[in-house]
């Protein structure tokens, strides 16, 4: 637990304080009482005393107030609490690579399977976005609520050549961003995403240089949107992944990454040409490291589906910082009206 007001702890003094007075008045009540004569019959005469119950309001009103004192420094914990995500981008990797059948019945199967269920379980209030990527990127279904529609458009995939993963992140986050402006034809496949030495895009002259873009934020800061980057190869084409996971870090975004395939790949045969497909997890890693987010395995189509359960309940779910000053408050009035009560009902008088 921490405090946002910690000076405001030094108010808890008055605990010790109110208790050394609550002693001095029971010690003080002692003192009349002994001076009446024949103290024996008098308390025949009035029954037996209260006992210990005199001694609980005092107690719960003692509490109460350490803890509105307490309340006073506003103090705040890390709790699971609903997530703040409003909207999730699925970034699905459609390359020909995805025809391998390690994963059966094969990786686009069983990617599409687990994708299904994701999109079912994610609440109302959750828009979704689609982009499909190979040798290139495309939004294939803009964030919606309609479930409906997100898996019709996962039942469209065809496969296509190439792998471009940079090219899923910077399309995804264009999708979040819609102002943010990626001219994905001067973008370096190599280096990354801008001229380093003149800090404007690749291919443009000083006077077309556009207004600088915001100051990088915290990664993973940006809590309303997330990108879930699922591919099974490695990068051939189109801009440096690691430069597109930058430019998200620099938005605050957090991207999930979901390797699936396995370790030893496939060998995949087409007209003239063979090749063997496999998982690049370095590259996957460091992309969810520069981010924020997470590397996931799924080396087989149930444990795919356990990776979106997973990120389902991870996205829906968060444990956050949050002041918790109200609780302790409110626990503090509710002690103040139960020791009220009581002295009401035992002793016919508020404490």
């Amino acid at each position: 637990m921490s405090f946002m007001w910690p000076e405001m702890l030094l108010t808890l003094v008055l605990v010790p304080v109110a208790l050394m007075l609550y002693l001095w008045l029971l010690g003080r009540r002692k003192k009349q009482a002994v001076r009446y004569s024949g103290l024996g019959l008098v308390r025949e005469a009035m029954g037996r005393g209260p006992g210990w119950r005199r001694h609980v309001p005092p107690a719960l009103l003692l509490l109460a107030l350490t803890l509105l004192l307490i309340a006073t420094a506003r103090p705040s914990m890390r709790l699971v609490l609903p997530s703040q995500q409003r909207m999730v981008v699925l970034a699905m990797d459609v390359s020909i690579s995805m025809r391998a059948t390690d994963v059966e019945p094969t990786r686009m199967a069983a990617a599409q399977a687990a994708a299904r269920e994701f999109i079912e379980a994610q609440p109302a209030s959750t828009r979704i976005g689609l982009v499909s990527f190979a040798g290139s990127a495309a939004l294939v279904q803009p964030p919606t609520f309609s479930k409906d529609d997100l898996l019709a458009a996962i039942d469209r995939f065809t496969f296509q050549r190439g792998t471009a993963v940079g090219s899923g992140i910077l399309i995804s986050l264009q999708t979040i961003f819609p102002d943010l402006d990626i001219d994905m034809r001067t973008v370096d496949p190599l280096t990354g995403l801008r001229d380093s030495r003149q800090g404007m895009p690749l291919g443009s002259e000083a006077r077309d240089a556009k207004p600088a873009p915001p100051p990088p934020s915290e990664p993973g800061s940006f809590k309303s949107a997330a990108i879930i980057l699922l591919t099974d190869g490695q990068t051939t084409t189109g801009p440096d992944p690691l430069a597109a996971a930058r430019l998200a870090a620099d938005r605050g975004v957090r991207v999930f990454t979901v390797g699936v395939g396995t370790d030893k790949g496939e060998i995949l045969v087409g007209e003239g040409w063979s090749v063997r497909v496999r998982l690049d997890e370095d590259s996957l890693r460091n992309i969810a490291k520069i981010t924020g987010g997470e590397y996931y395995y799924a080396g087989t189509a149930g444990e795919l589906k356990k990776v979106y359960q997973e990120l389902g309940s991870r996205l829906t779910l968060e444990r956050r910082e949050t002041e918790v000053s109200a609780i302790f408050a409110g626990l503090g009035a509710v002690l103040m009206l139960v020791a009220a009560g009581l002295s009401l009902l035992w002793f016919h008088r508020v404490v």
